[in-house]
């Protein structure tokens, strides 16, 4: 196996960079804690690009479907390892896998760096960096904006914050992860407010989408034919053009941010602003939406199925087998 470069630079908070350098020599041992689809494809892409890769997943079957990794049977396992990425899906296992005493802040080595890409409260994130620097060891918060397909292709979006110190560390390796990484400043409780900003645009989009989908197609405009007027004109981003296919279609299975998920996130974002004192009207409104969806037991859709309670509560039929 070739030994890959040693490519380092620094980028100055709010900047961004779109290079991917391969992995430092001096990284050579990294973990990856949390084995779902996102947690799966970062380990899959980082054994690729020749580190040594531990994984831990409190799933066995999780660690045995990737190839090229070294399972490991408890976290403290991960000792050795220079370089932490945790996948997780909310504060408390997050909480649990870095902050109990057998957790990450207790096993690693000073200087070692955790990577968080999970998507948690800007609270939770502060907790994790203030009990891994009391320990002499570094975290970067490094949510991504992106699906489970993004993450295999490389394609994400990378937030990251952390010291200059630790982001100049990890940087090779957090570019590989994605097309584009913005650096969002040391503070690790900032890349969690922008990605929890980020996910309020999408969710009050979404519910945008659905609401106008269902107003054109009860005004007898054909769905696909709207959908193309729609994102061919004035609204061709990504978000509208890719959920806003899945509204139309009603591709709302299998998930890529299944309901829970989106609503945890929702109050995440509300609990942020209320700190804040920032009235976010659009934001509650979508929340109450998505915990109908569970109502309704819609729970293993993807959030985009906002489109198709906005069609059964217009009249419509509900969605198609």
């Amino acid at each position: 196996m070739t030994e890959p470069q040693t490519t380092v630079t620094s980028t100055p908070p709010g900047s961004s960079d779109a290079g991917q350098p391969s992995a430092p020599a001096a990284l050579r041992n990294v973990g990856v804690v949390g084995l779902g689809h996102m947690g799966h494809a970062f380990a899959s892409n980082l054994i690729e690009d020749g580190y040594k890769t531990f994984v831990y997943d409190r799933d066995p079957q999780r660690e045995a479907t990737l190839t090229g990794a070294t399972v490991a049977a408890q976290l403290a396992d991960l000792a050795a390892c220079e370089v932490v990425l945790t996948s997780l899906p909310d504060d408390v296992a997050l909480a649990a896998t870095a902050l109990a005493p057998n957790g990450l802040a207790g096993i690693l080595a000073p200087g070692a760096v955790h990577i968080s890409t999970s998507t948690v409260s800007p609270d939770m994130s502060r907790r994790v960096a203030e009990e891994h620097a009391r320990h002499g060891q570094e975290y970067v918060a490094a949510p991504v904006l992106g699906n489970p397909d993004f993450a295999r292709e490389r394609k994400l979006f990378v937030l990251a914050a952390g010291s200059t110190a630790a982001l100049e560390k990890v940087r090779p390796l957090l570019e590989r992860l994605g097309q584009r990484l913005f650096v969002i400043g040391e503070d690790a409780a900032m890349a969690n407010l922008m990605k929890l900003a980020a996910n309020v645009l999408t969710a009050t989009t979404l519910e945008c989408m659905g609401e106008v989908l269902a107003l054109l197609r009860k005004g007898g405009i054909d769905r696909h034919l709207a959908y193309d007027v729609l994102t061919n004109s004035l609204f061709d981003s990504r978000v509208h053009k890719a959920y806003g296919g899945k509204i139309v279609e009603e591709r709302y299975s299998p998930a890529g941010m299944a309901v829970p998920l989106a609503i945890k996130d929702m109050r995440l974002a509300l609990a942020a602003a209320e700190k804040s004192a920032v009235p976010m009207p659009a934001a509650s409104l979508v929340h109450d939406h998505l915990v109908a969806l569970m109502a309704r037991g819609w729970a293993e859709l993807d959030w985009s199925a906002l489109g198709l309670l906005a069609a059964v509560d217009a009249g419509l039929d509900g969605p198609r087998s």
